[in-house]
């Protein structure tokens, strides 16, 4: 008796293991190649890159003041007093102070534009997928990124790009 119901239990779960499979739907994607095939991503790569160009204008003209101040100072330190020659050093001393903190708020200013710049993209892109997903019946839709955890990738398997790129209307 204990034998049947032990066989018994074991095709029942094996029969529901088989059904649950035979409902599962994969599909992949590389996000990265779709995000950079927008047009809003070549439009945020330009305003970003003319953010850096600005950045990088206010800190070329900070260096020019200092290197201005630098050869000043040097030409003339022989004539200073002891007290305008201090007081030249510690100009010059704040001033590259100032450049150093300008360039790790510049860097990290460069970093939130990117940030802010991106997330539009990256959510108009997650809604397409996810749109794609459910329209299609997609159980599981895998980021097959460059160095990204997909391994293997079977012939059968089904790559959504074509339909996401369709839905963003991308060619």
């Amino acid at each position: 008796m204990k034998r049947v119901l032990s066989i018994l239990m074991i095709v029942l779960v094996s029969g529901t293991m088989a059904l649950a499979q035979k409902d599962l739907k994969i599909g992949h994607i590389n996000s990265n190649v779709l995000v950079q095939q927008l047009p809003d991503f070549e439009k945020a790569q330009k305003e970003l890159q003319k953010h850096a160009k600005d950045l990088e204008a206010a800190l070329g003209e900070m260096q020019n003041e200092l290197r201005t101040k630098y050869q000043d100072y040097t030409v003339k330190a022989d004539s200073l007093t002891p007290l305008l020659k201090k007081a030249k050093e510690e100009e010059i001393t704040e001033l590259q102070t100032r450049i150093e903190n300008f360039r790790r708020s510049a860097q990290e200013d460069l970093q939130k534009k990117e940030m802010e710049l991106q997330q539009p993209i990256i959510v108009k892109v997650q809604k397409a997928i996810d749109d794609v997903a459910s329209e299609n019946g997609f159980t599981y839709i895998l980021d097959a990124v460059e160095g990204g955890p997909v391994l293997y990738t079977a012939p059968s398997a089904i790559d959504i790009t074509p339909m996401v790129k369709k839905k963003l209307g991308i060619q």
